[in-house]
């Protein structure tokens, strides 16, 4: 699970780069992103949900429309998405501290 953790890494904007001297961090529910790739371009949300299983990140406003009209979620890679804002806590803080030591 550690590893694939590290899979489900995404990049982050470029005033996040500044601040805290890192390039990706791993995406978390709650995290604040913008998709940058494929048919949902330049749409910001939420992240919703994070499948480690299947490498996949939900992000809020991402649905499409099924047969019947029913609303579904639409899955999207995490390495197509950038990360504006990212949910502060303990360990996040912990390894942001530690991480931009290094570089």
């Amino acid at each position: 699970m550690h590893v694939r953790h590290r899979f489900m890494s995404a990049p982050l904007s470029p005033e996040l780069k500044k601040k805290h001297a890192l390039r990706s961090m791993p995406v978390r529910k709650g995290d604040h992103v913008r998709i940058t790739k494929g048919d949902f371009k330049k749409i910001e949300g939420d992240v919703t949900k994070v499948n480690t299983k299947r490498r996949l990140v939900y992000v809020s406003g991402v649905t499409l429309s099924k047969a019947d009209g029913t609303q579904v979620q639409r899955p999207v890679r995490p390495a197509n998405i950038m990360l504006l804002t990212l949910v502060e806590d303990k360990e996040r803080t912990k390894i942001l501290e530690r991480r931009s030591k290094v570089g």
